[in-house]
């Protein structure tokens, strides 16, 4: 059950039409993009995903979709956070769960609790998610961090949680989790960047925005990283790597709807508060993707 969780899951982006509703067409398309190009799972509703600019009715059509297109073909994650642990709960048994393998769930945000009710908040969660429960650490956009501790008290106190993505970027931090947590809990990355290094620790996989448009290459990545062929890895990491930084440059999940309307995959299309890119890192997320051996099929502010 756990082991389907090592490897790439991407964390999908929703493709909106210039209108600003969902393009169900392009979500198709790309879930197809991401299942045929061997990515091990797919994430729905996380930040990538522009989760809180959707309705709790766009929610539930998109669950319902994922689960429709995916079909068991691969894991199917989805996103169910919040700032109040009652309505997360509340939110999961109101839930159905036939087609979905696991929940991820961001840490609190705003309202910065003690690591004492980080782990309370994740045994709440915990004792009502009829499905595996994975830990979202963000600190860069949730104002706090879930410190090693109590990731490690989470592991191993609260059996329905099975895993954490790791986005904290405190590589010491990620390494005493690897070190010190039980044999069967996951260390997943939630950093692009960081897959690398972090898989060299001894994590299993990664969460990747990346993913949405080079899933046959990070997943390859990774799974060399899996089998310790690390050398071979890290040419694929340098190769890539301007590209996934400049994807972050001027936010998250701008940068990689940039890069997928490049690439006819979807619109560039975000929802406000963010906005597109500017022109003139459009420009050289084009010309890196022609150095990658892809020309651009569409404007690249298009």
């Amino acid at each position: 059950m756990r082991n389907k969780f090592r490897g790439t899951g991407t964390a999908i982006v929703t493709p909106f039409h210039k209108e600003g509703n969902i393009d169900f067409r392009s979500f198709e398309a790309l879930i197809e993009y991401q299942i045929e190009n061997d990515v091990d799972y797919i994430v729905f509703l996380g930040t990538t995903g522009e989760s809180v600019t959707l309705s709790a009715d766009e929610q539930n059509a998109v669950i319902n979709f994922a689960v429709e297109m995916v079909d068991k073909r691969v894991p199917v994650v989805i996103g169910i956070g919040g700032s109040s642990t009652r309505s997360i709960t509340d939110t999961i048994q109101k839930t159905s769960f036939d087609g979905i393998d696991a929940v991820l769930s961001v840490s609190p945000y705003y309202n910065k609790p003690q690591p004492k009710g980080i782990l309370y908040h994740y045994k709440e969660i915990g004792a009502v998610c009829p499905v595996p429960v994975i830990i979202y650490n963000v600190p860069g956009r949730t104002g706090s961090n879930i410190d090693s501790d109590t990731t490690l008290r989470i592991a191993s106190e609260v059996s329905n949680v099975i895993a954490v993505k790791e986005a904290s970027k405190d590589l010491e931090q990620c390494a005493r989790i690897i070190r010190d947590k039980p044999d069967d809990f996951l260390v997943i990355s939630g950093n692009d960047e960081l897959t690398l290094p972090f898989m060299a620790l001894g994590g299993d996989g990664v969460i990747s925005v990346f993913a949405n448009a080079f899933p046959k290459e990070f997943a390859h990545m990774v799974r060399l990283c899996l089998d310790n062929r690390f050398a071979d890895a890290r040419v694929i990491h340098n190769q890539l790597l301007p590209l996934v930084q400049a994807i972050y440059e001027d936010g998250s999940p701008s940068g990689v709807k940039a890069l997928l309307g490049m690439k006819g995959l979807c619109k560039n299309v975000v929802r406000l508060p963010l906005v597109k890119v500017n022109r003139s890192l459009n420009m050289q997320m084009s010309e890196m993707l022609e150095q990658l051996g892809e020309v651009p099929i569409n404007d690249p502010y298009s």
